[in-house]
C-alpha cells in the first residue's frame, strides 16, 4: 500500500512553500498552508520585531480556516520558516490543535532560515510534538531568494528518507 503524506506548511516569502511544492511534486503528498487570521507585518523592521516577538513569547495565532485529516494520512511534513531560533507561531497553533492526532503518525520538518537557528527549532517542535527524532529534516537557506544548486539535490533526499 502507498503511503500517504501530508506536507502542512506556514510561509511568509514563498521560500517554505517552494521546498513543499518540490517535495509534494517528489512524494505525491497533499500540501496544506496555515495561515493567521492576522497577517504578520512582512518587511523592515516591524517585521523582525513582530514576528520575533511573536515567536519568543510562544504566541499561538488564531488560523485562517482549515481543514485537514490526520487520519488520512501515515506520515506528516511539517515546514516552517525560523523566527528567533523557533518555529513560526502558525506553526505552534497547528500542532497545539492537532497535536493528540499527530501521536502514532511518521513526521518529518524542514525549516527556511536566512540566518541559524534551525537546529533549535526542530528542538522545540519536537518538545511540542513529545516526540524524539523526526523520520527527516531538512534545512534550507532562503531557497527561493538564495539560489543554491545543491537544493533540489537536498530536497531529493529528504523526499527518499520520508518515504523510506
Amino acid at each position: 500500500m502507498k503511503m500517504k503524506i501530508a506536507i502542512v506548511y506556514y510561509s511568509m516569502h514563498g521560500n517554505c512553500e517552494l521546498v513543499a511544492d518540490k517535495a509534494a511534486a517528489i512524494t505525491g503528498a497533499d500540501t496544506m498552508r496555515v495561515e493567521p487570521d492576522k497577517a504578520y507585518p512582512d518587511k523592515g523592521a516591524r517585521k523582525f520585531i513582530w514576528g520575533g516577538k511573536s515567536a519568543l513569547m510562544g504566541e499561538m495565532p488564531v488560523l485562517k480556516p482549515y481543514e485537514f485529516d490526520a487520519e488520512k494520512y501515515d506520515t506528516v511534513i511539517i515546514g516552517f520558516p525560523v523566527w528567533a531560533s523557533n518555529p513560526a507561531p502558525p506553526i505552534k497553533t497547528f500542532v497545539n490543535e492537532h497535536k493528540d492526532e499527530l501521536k502514532g503518525k511518521r513526521i518529518a520538518a524542514f525549516a527556511c532560515q536566512s540566518g541559524n537557528g534551525a537546529e533549535k527549532a526542530f528542538s522545540k517542535l519536537k518538545k511540542q510534538l513529545e516526540i524524539d527524532s523526526f523520520v527527516a529534516e531538512l534545512i534550507l537557506i532562503d531557497p527561493k531568494t538564495v539560489a543554491d544548486d545543491k537544493n533540489d539535490g537536498k530536497i531529493q533526499e529528504f523526499c527518499k528518507m520520508v518515504m523510506n
